[in-house]
C-alpha cells in the first residue's frame, strides 16, 4: 500500500477551492478533499505584512500520486505561488487508510 499524505493547500475563495477540489477527486489525485472556510493568513510577501481570508484545502493522497496532485494545484491555482505542503499520515484507521490508496490507484 502506498504511504498516505495529508496535503495543505489555502485558496483566496470558495469558486477555487472547489475547482481545485473536484479535479483531484475526480482525476484521482486524491481520495478527499475538505474544504474548512474562515481562516485568515498573516504572511510577509515582497516586503509586506499581508493579512488575507482563505479557504483551506485539506487533501488525502498518496506519496506516489504526490507530484501530479502539486502540479495539477499549481496548474489551477490564481496564486503565483501557492502553498502545496504534504505530510506523512503515519498512523490511522487501516480502514481508511486502503480507501485513500484504493480511491488514487488507477489511471491518471
Amino acid at each position: 500500500m502506498d504511504d498516505v499524505l495529508l496535503t495543505v493547500s489555502t485558496c483566496p475563495d470558495r469558486a477555487t477551492a472547489d475547482t481545485i477540489a473536484d479535479a483531484l477527486v475526480s482525476e484521482r489525485l486524491a481520495a478527499c478533499v475538505n474544504i474548512l472556510p474562515g481562516a485568515v493568513s498573516v504572511y510577509e510577501w515582497q516586503g509586506q505584512i499581508e493579512r488575507d481570508g482563505e479557504l483551506v484545502l485539506l487533501i488525502k493522497t498518496t506519496m506516489a500520486r504526490f507530484e501530479a496532485l502539486r502540479d495539477r494545484i499549481v496548474a489551477l491555482h490564481p496564486y503565483e505561488l501557492p502553498e502545496v505542503i504534504a505530510v506523512p499520515v503515519s498512523n490511522g484507521l487501516s480502514g481508511y487508510l486502503e480507501w485513500v490508496a484504493q480511491c488514487t490507484s488507477g489511471a491518471d
